[in-house]
Formats: structure tokens, C-alpha cells, sequence
């Protein structure tokens, strides 16, 4: 903002500001006008508005890759593998996670030159949750019954955070990420935002200074459904909601659309030929059409010849393009009843991202949604040939997403179309990483201090959270009390490393800090166990005479104020069991059965929540990790019946990976973020406004990409699941490890491993 020129302050207006600095109270804001000049004739203003965003760079880590297999590659063997399944090129990418992080990685990571190399990024199509109290809930069916599933507690504070103070703190959200979503499209990309009419004007000002006055190119408004469930109220009802199109420049793609006539205009075109075809008689011939056009029209079947005799030119209705689309859209109806419907929140009709993607991209371009929810955009994307980005901070949704994406992979296999693979990513343990980064010019000795002393309020902010008694640190970071961090009820706790998986050396190493200490009962909290370490290595435990009781922590641990109000819960471990089943007559075959899945899940307050029923009412909630109907006569007499019967009842999805070791999981990192590899890498900072990529070097995180060779999973419209996998079989004799991931009703994966050996 640049001094203003040819104006000078009055001596009252000189004096108030004199007084007002030297008090150090804040500047009425209309000095800022008199003093400064600015580019904005109109701007909004809110309360901490900032211009700085997000520039942390953190890798992705990759939690699957899935593609079903082809029928037919061989045109085009160099992409595919024997199977059929995609070795090169674009790779769709579904991304579990805040989207600031997300896009400010996006914008400025490793995964930049892949978007430069696909094209860039061409259309941009988002969905934030501008429903001021909306409730983002969903049932989850189950046993006949349904579950009530509250949003998890990562989406409530993100909600919070985004309507915490009304409409300044969602400006405040969007406005941040418009910019990074700004500065990742391509220049002749475009931007899709729908909001509806509580913020539309609001966020309309926002959107001309992101992107400038002159790159708005429409407000689209799209009539969502009948206005008959509005009855009662004392207002016109809400029936429609606004999509704003913005472009980064002056080029950008853009296909005409066209609608249906309407039943009218269809009317007019009441003659058939003799192939059934509608026409009307358009344009009369007249004299001045020569008899040897009119007698080739005849043998074309053009001519109509009218009542009074006149010559017609013939005029067919399948051959008129239909009404050119406008900025009004009422001809897409909300998401109904059907085998669109998958009973997400926000779901959005596919016809209405169909339109979208039609009118701004071609096939091949690459299309976003940062919003994803229940996966729409990718799923259209997907169809039509583009390739797609899509995020979301729900597991559910993400969930949801995958399940969606991979039926749509199997219709495509099915017709025989060309489709793309796609991989799950998130940052994961990389955003813990962030949160114990060390920024700023300090040498390495003071950098090793102040790490020390964020892993120590880490620990405590963890132990807080499990609301345990913390063992007091030595100057030196170590507990005081020795290996153990707290004790709860009772039981000792410990926390696992912050940047590993918690293995066998360590849960040995607690088990003999357990018998020095006389101790028989010890929690141990951890972001990651090594597969395949359960259940044995409890058993191992118990026959010394421990009890160990292994819990996640939970994401939510980041933010303090859900640790603060305890709202944070951490959960028990699952645990799998699946068995080989080898073929007789294929000596290199092999199918998995899934045999057993425990898990142990609590909703809280179950007491609670009975008691606060109305009589007559049914519930269905979760007690000591199973699920429950709970219904309540109007005698006030409480009934509770058990819903899970069966362990496969929690299975909502599981897959197979049968050589799981084959592909090792490389990150690219910024070179110089630490020696360590992963474990000491930390957030890379850009300088604030740098749009110089930094260089890249490539590290293995000593794990492996999950990659999804076979799965099963229940739908909306089927709740069965297959146990056992169809037969595979290996291309050589050897030893393999076989991977197995399910996932339950409520979104949380849980892995383990099969060794095998065939031949």
C-alpha cells in the first residue's frame, strides 16, 4: 500500500494520530484511507484479516494405491503391467487432511511439477460448508438398524473454526485458501465456488480481490429442489443456491452447453417422416429455389409441401442444439432416492458437476475439489476422462470417496473404457513433524534445545489429553520417574516415538521397565504400531504377567482446545486375522479368507444418553465396543438389544495386497531438511511470497505403498461382503507377504500381514 499523494492532514487529524501512537492504540480505519493509497475501490473487511497464507511444505505420504485390472493393453504395453494395471503416468489422487496444509504443499512440493506436467490445473470446483449450524451427521446402516454417526471430532473443530466467530472466521477460512487455490491454477484455469445466500455477498467481494473484478465471468444460480417442504414459514423460501465462476486470466476454456426445448417449443414440430423423425416445415421455398434443388431435396426426404400447396423446407428437431445454457439452472434436481444416492451430508447431483467440468475442461485436463465430501467431483472427473485431485478433512468422507471411485473403475472395466489409477494419500506423520519444527536461524545446538522442549509440551499436552498424572522432566527432557510418562487409573502410561511406528524393541523394552519396576499394568499411546505386532506380542506379554493396552492417539491431540474441553478420546487397537487358502491344482495360487476382526469402539455417556430418551423413542449407540438398539417404552422401561451379532457386522470394506513388499514408499523432500531421513524431517518454510520451487531429493521412508490388488466392500444399495478373495496367482514360486486391510463402519483402517510361499 503506497503513501497517498496531494493530501494533507488537517492539525486536528495530526494530532489525534500523534495522541494515538504514542498511546499504542490502533488506527481509526479511516486514516487508512487519507494516508494510504489503495487499489480496491470496494473491499471487505474483517476482524484479523491478513493477507499472509500458509507456506509450509510437507510430503505426502502414500496409504494405497488402487487400480483395477484391464482386459486389454496391449496397444499400450509400456503403461500397463501383465495384470493390466497403470505403471505411467498421471496418477489420480485422493488426500485424507486439512486442505490449507494440503494446498500449501500442492502450491509449492514436490507434487507441483507432477500438476505443471499434467497440464496444470485447469478447473477448480468447490463445496465449503457455508451452513451456518449444519449438521454434518450421518446414519450408518447396520444389522437392519441404523447408527447415528456424528461428524468425527478432527470435522466439529474445523466447523468451529470456520463459524466459531460467524461469518469473519469463514471468510476468513475461504479467503486463505483462495489465494493457495489461486496460485496452484493453471492460467487458464477456472474456479467453481458454490455457497448458498447466507455469505454469497460476502464472499463475492472476496472473490473479486482474490481473483480481480474482471476475471468474474458468472453467478449461477442452480434451483436445488421443490420448495413444498417449506411450508409454515414466515419468509420466501430458500430454493436456490449461487455457483460463482471466476477465471485466472482472460483465457480460459470455455464449451457451450445447451438444455431441452421446453414441451411447447417441442409442439411446434408435429410432423414425422418416415423414419419416425419430428419436423416442422421452417422455410418456404418460394420461387426462387430452382426446380433442380427443389427435386434433389425431395430425394433427401427434405421437402414438406403444406396444406395451401407451399414448399417447405423440412426442419428436424434432433438436429437443433437446444436452448443455449444461461447462468439460471433449473433443470438439475438435488441428489434423490437411486443408485446415486450414498446418504452423504452435502451430497451434490453428478448432473451438476457433469455441466462444470463439461463447460470448462476438456478430456485430459486436470480438475480439483478441496472440498470433496462424498467424492462427486472425482467420480465425474473420472467419467469423463479428466484427470482429478480431491480432498477432504473427514476419514469418512474419504472413505466414502474411495469406495465410490473404485465402482466406478469396475463400470469402466466393465464397458470396456479407459480409466486411471488412483492413490490415497495424506501428511500424516509428517503434520506432527510440523508441529515440532524448529524455524528461524539458531545454531544446532540451540535448535536441539528447543526441539527438546516442544517434544516435553508435546508429551504433556498427550498426557493432558488422555488426562493422565504427568511425570515431571529433568532439564534434560527425560522423565523424572524414568522410562514411564504418567499414570492413569492405576495403570502406568507411556508414549510411543513421535515420528515412528511403536515396534517389538520397544514394547520389549516396556515390558522390562514394567518387571524392574513391580508394575503389571501399563497404556501404551502411540500415533503408529508396526503391523502385524498384535495380537501375539500381548500374549507374549500377559505370559509375564503384563498388561499391556496399546491406544491410538488421535489427530484431534493438535488442537488444545478439544484437549482442553476433554473431548479427545483415544481408541484401542483392532485387531485381523486372515488365512492363506492355497489352491490344489494351481501350485502358484493362492486367496485370502478374512477369518476374524475385533475392535473396541465406545460412544460415551451410553447412561446418559438413555436416560435423556423420550419414552416411546429408539436409539442405537455403542457401549463397551459393541453396538446396541436401545429402544424405551412409554412405561419408561428400557430395553437394549445387541446389534453386532458378528465380527464381519463392524467390516465395512477390506483389500488385499498379496506382494506387499514389492514397492517401496519414496517421498521427495526439500534437500536440507535434516540428515536423519524421515524421522528427523521437519516442515520446509518458503519465504513468504517465493514462487521458486526448492530442490527435491528423493528418501525412502522405510515403508511400503499399499497396493490394492483385490477388495470387498458393502454399498448402499448391497450390504453383502465376500470373505474370501478371488484366487491369485504369482508369476514365480518364492516367499511373499500378503497384506490385509479392513476397514470398519466408521472409516478407521487397520492392517496386518500374511507371510505365504508358493510353488
Amino acid at each position: 500500500m503506497a503513501p497517498k499523494k496531494n493530501y494533507e492532514l488537517s492539525e486536528s487529524e495530526q494530532r489525534d494520530l500523534v495522541t494515538l501512537i504514542q498511546q499504542g492504540r490502533a488506527l481509526p480505519e479511516k486514516y487508512r484511507f487519507l494516508l494510504f493509497e489503495d487499489r480496491q475501490e470496494v473491499e471487505l473487511v474483517w476482524n484479523g484479516k491478513t493477507r499472509d497464507v500458509c507456506t509450509t511444505v510437507l510430503p505426502f505420504q502414500t496409504l494405497e494405491h488402487i487400480d483395477e485390472p484391464r482386459f486389454e493393453t496391449k496397444t499400450q504395453e509400456d503403461l500397463f503391467d501383465s495384470r493390466g494395471r497403470q505403471l505411467k503416468g498421471w496418477t489420480n489422487k485422493l488426500i485424507w487432511g486439512d486442505n490449507k496444509l494440503i494446498l500449501s504443499s500442492l502450491k509449492s512440493g514436490a507434487l507441483r511439477k507432477q500438476i505443471e506436467d499434467a497440464g496444470g490445473l485447469k478447473l477448480v470446483y468447490i463445496d465449503p460448508p457455508f451452513d451456518i449450524g449444519a449438521d454434518f451427521s450421518m446414519d450408518i446402516e447396520i444389522g437392519g438398524e441404523t447408527f447415528h454417526k456424528e461428524a468425527n471430532l478432527l470435522e466439529q473443530i474445523a466447523y468451529r473454526d470456520t463459524w466459531g466467530r460467524g461469518a469473519d472466521s469463514f471468510i476468513s477460512m475461504i479467503y486463505e485458501r483462495l489465494i493457495l487455490i489461486r496460485d496452484l491454477m493453471s492460467d487458464d484455469g477456472s474456479i467453481y465456488v458454490h455457497i448458498g445466500p447466507q455469505v454469497s455477498s460476502m464472499l463475492k467481494l472476496v472473490l473479486d480481490e482474490v481473483f480481480g473484478k474482471d476475471r468474474f465471468q458468472n453467478n449461477i444460480r442452480w434451483k436445488r429442489m421443490s420448495v413444498s417442504g417449506f411450508k409454515g414459514k414466515q419468509k420466501l423460501p430458500f430454493n436456490h443456491e449461487s455457483i460463482y465462476l471466476y477465471t485466472r486470466s482472460e483465457k480460459f476454456t470455455y464449451n457451450s452447453q445447451h438444455t431441452e426445448y421446453s414441451a411447447e417449443y417441442k409442439e411446434r414440430f408435429r410432423y414425422k417422416d418416415a423414419t419416425g423423425r419430428l419436423y416442422r416445415g421452417d422455410q418456404n421455398l418460394g420461387t426462387a429455389t430452382s426446380p433442380t434443388t427443389i427435386e434433389q431435396m425431395r430425394k433427401d426426404g427434405l421437402i414438406h409441401e403444406g396444406e395451401n400447396g407451399n414448399l417447405y423446407r423440412k426442419q428436424f428437431l434432433d438436429e437443433l442444439p437446444g436452448v443455449l445454457l444461461d447462468d439460471i439452472w433449473t433443470d438439475v434436481p438435488w441428489v434423490t432416492a437411486g443408485h446415486q444416492r450414498i446418504d452423504y451430508p452435502t451430497q451434490k447431483p453428478e448432473a451438476l458437476l457433469h455441466r462444470i467440468i463439461s463447460l470448462s475442461t476438456n478430456e485430459g485436463d486436470l480438475v480439483a475439489d478441496f472440498f470433496c465430501g462424498s467424492g462427486t467431483t472425482a467420480a465425474v472427473a473420472e467419467k469423463l476422462g479428466r484427470k482429478w485431485i480431491a480432498s477432504d478433512l473427514g476419514k469418512f468422507g474419504i472413505h466414502t470417496t474411495r469406495k465410490r471411485l473404485i465402482g466406478v473403475q469396475r463400470d469402466m472395466k466393465a464397458a470396456e473404457k479407459s480409466f486411471r489409477a488412483f492413490e490415497v494419500l495424506n501428511l500424516g506423520r509428517y503434520e506432527r513433524q510440523a508441529y515440532l519444527n524448529v524455524s528461524g536461524r539458531f545454531s544446532d545446538s540451540q535448535k536441539a534445545d528447543i526441539l527438546a522442549k516442544k517434544e516435553v509440551e508435546f508429551r504433556e499436552l498427550i498426557m493432558r489429553a488422555y488426562k493422565a498424572t504427568v511425570f515431571g522432566d529433568n532439564a534434560a527432557g527425560q522423565a523424572q520417574e524414568g522410562f514411564f510418562h504418567g499414570a492413569r487409573n492405576g495403570r502406568l502410561v507411556v508414549i510411543g516415538p513421535i515420528n515412528l511406528p511403536v515396534g517389538r524393541l520397544f514394547v520389549e523394552e516396556v515390558i522390562t521397565e514394567c518387571r524392574k519396576r513391580g508394575a503389571s499394568r501399563v497404556d501404551i499411546l502411540a500415533f503408529e504400531f508396526e503391523m502385524g505386532l498384535f495380537p501375539a506380542v500381548l500374549e507374549e506379554a500377559k505370559g509375564k504377567g503384563i498388561d499391556l493396552a496399546p491406544k491410538y492417539i488421535p489427530a484431534e491431540v493438535f488442537d488444545k482446545r478439544a484437549v482442553d474441553r476433554g473431548e479427545v478420546v483415544f481408541h484401542d487397537i483392532s485387531f485381523v486375522e486372515a488365512t492363506p487358502r492355497y489352491d490344489k491344482k494351481n501350485k502358484l495360487g493362492i486367496s485370502i479368507q478374512l477369518t476374524d476382526f475385533s475392535v473396541y469402539y465406545t460412544q460415551g455417556a451410553a447412561e446418559a444418553a438413555i436416560s435423556a430418551m423420550r419414552e416411546g423413542k429408539n436409539e442405537v449407540m455403542c457401549e463397551q465396543g459393541q453396538l446396541y438398539k436401545v429402544s424405551k417404552s412409554k412405561e419408561g422401561v428400557v430395553h437394549k438389544e445387541r446389534l453386532t451379532k458378528s465380527w464381519t457386522d463392524w467390516v465395512d470394506y477390506w483389500a488385499v495386497d498379496f506382494d506387499y513388499l514389492q514397492r517401496k514408499e519414496i517421498i521427495k523432500v526439500p534437500i536440507g531438511t535434516g540428515l536423519g531421513g524421515v524421522a528427523t524431517l521437519q516442515g520446509f518454510e518458503l519465504p513468504q511470497g517465493e514462487l521458486t520451487l526448492p530442490e527435491f531429493e528423493e528418501r525412502w521412508t522405510g515403508g511400503y505403498i499399499f497396493e490394492n490388488e483385490w477388495q470387498s466392500f458393502r454399498t448402499r444399495q448391497s450390504r453383502d461382503l465376500d470373505l474370501t478373495t478371488a484366487l491369485h496367482t504369482y508369476d514365480r514360486p518364492g516367499r511373499y507377504t500378503v497384506a490385509v486391510k479392513v476397514i470398519d463402519i466408521f472409516g478407521n483402517d487397520t492392517m496386518t500381514l500374511v507371510p505365504v510361499n508358493v510353488g
